[in-house]
């Protein structure tokens, strides 16, 4: 299994599943991250957290911990 956690900047990936339960996945929900949609990987942090998308026309950071439940392919 392939998580957001593993791509590289300037890639661009699609979400295959979202992993968690309650809050957590509403919240990555609620930011536009769904089934179906593309991903790209802007910038990653120094020291590698946070990581910074383009969702859906905008840009969005996501903490490691949070991209460790974003299922890709």
């Amino acid at each position: 299994m392939k998580t957001l956690k593993d791509a590289r900047v300037g890639d661009t990936v699609t979400v295959v599943r979202l992993h968690g339960t309650g809050a957590v996945k509403r919240r990555i929900m609620d930011m536009g991250i769904t089934r179906g949609v593309e991903l790209h990987v802007r910038k990653v942090a120094p020291l590698g957290d946070p990581m910074e998308l383009n969702v859906r026309g905008y840009e969005l950071s996501v903490r490691k911990a949070d991209a460790e439940t974003i299922e890709i392919q």
